[in-house]
């Protein structure tokens, strides 16, 4: 499976790796004699400059599209799986099926249906963490509702966690979208939600690791 570097990533690279070129000509400034204290600072500035570079990897993940199938959006664990009310939009009954992303996990996310974007919204929230359930309503987060061919809505949310604290989202209201094109990413740590009609099948249960645009979340009927 191919990887590439994710382009929102690159200004974060190239400013850490400026702050940390800096921080060593600095301590090199201070102290010029090489020391065992230096190799264990430049060790430990390449580990995570290693880790904020592998954080924006960009896996190219080649779907066909299926429109019988929810594929998941997002790289992560399955948190979450339960009926709740959704008041944003529908404000009814759904299932909601929410996935966690860790910041070791990619944080790419993709469409998982095709359609056309009805409704998006970015809200502003805090930033609890996002595994608990509470992050859903009130974590900066965007909400994206899709409309299949069939007439099914599908609703999904990105969104921020303690870490987290930007999200980038290519989503535009009206905008006709396919399964496996890529959403948008979530800087540093996060979780995606989908909200689906209660008698939708789920093919995924709590616990479960789940790859975006390679796992099946749930089953259009």
């Amino acid at each position: 499976m191919a990887v590439r570097l994710h382009k929102e990533g690159f200004p974060v690279m190239i400013l850490v790796l400026f702050l940390l070129i800096t921080i060593a000509l600095i301590i090199n400034l201070i102290e010029p004699t090489q020391t065992i204290i230096h190799v264990i600072l430049y060790a430990a500035a390449l580990i995570f400059y290693f880790y904020v570079v592998r954080f924006f990897r960009n896996p190219i993940r080649e779907v066909v599209p299926d429109d019988n199938i929810i594929l998941s959006g997002a790289d992560g664990t399955v948190v979450v799986i339960e009926d709740v009310v959704e008041t944003e939009y529908f404000k009814d009954k759904r299932k909601q099926v929410s996935v966690f992303m860790s910041p070791t996990n990619v944080h790419v996310n993709w469409y998982p249906i095709s359609g056309k974007i009805v409704y998006f919204r970015h809200n502003q929230g805090s930033y609890f963490i996002a595994s608990k359930p509470k992050s859903s309503n009130e974590n900066e987060r965007t909400s994206i509702v899709i409309q299949t061919e069939s007439g099914h809505e599908i609703m999904f949310r990105q969104i921020a966690g303690t870490v987290a604290r930007r999200i980038v989202c290519y989503a535009k209201e009206g905008k006709q979208v396919k399964q496996g094109d890529q959403l948008g990413i979530i800087k540093f740590g996060s979780r995606f939600d989908f909200f689906l009609p209660v008698d939708m099948p789920v093919s995924v249960t709590i616990g479960d690791k789940v790859s975006g645009n390679i796992s099946t979340i749930a089953k259009i009927i």
